[in-house]
């Protein structure tokens, strides 16, 4: 049985990682080794910045939601428990829509929420 040689391979692997590295600047977009530990750490910010994306929204419809609530007189806390007494499961995303987009209803909500309380 003939030998396999490496080269095919490694010239596919090097390929990839430098495409991958397209647009970083200096060695890190031209040499392999420069670019494979550039691109490992550009993958790993990636990774981790996808998860604070989703906490960086949930904090901004905690927000919405809090200026909202106190603006008809209740905190974010009481009015959220208070919608969890009522059983009113509403996600914090459409609470928040609510809250910019549809005031009166959401008036109502709080209503709710206070008399539940």
């Amino acid at each position: 049985m003939a030998r396999v040689k490496g080269a095919l391979n490694a010239r596919k692997k090097h390929k990839k990682v430098l495409k991958m590295a397209k647009g970083f600047r200096g060695a890190r977009s031209k040499q392999y080794r420069v670019a494979k530990q550039s691109v490992m750490r550009a993958m790993a910010h990636a990774f981790a910045g996808r998860k604070q994306t989703k906490r960086e929204y949930r904090k901004l419809w905690i927000v919405r939601i809090n200026a909202a609530a106190r603006i008809n007189g209740l905190s974010y806390s009481k009015f959220m428990n208070g919608l969890k007494i009522a059983g009113i499961n509403i996600n914090r995303k459409m609470l928040a829509e609510l809250a910019v987009n549809d005031a009166p209803a959401f008036a109502k909500l709080v209503d709710t929420a206070k008399s539940n309380i």
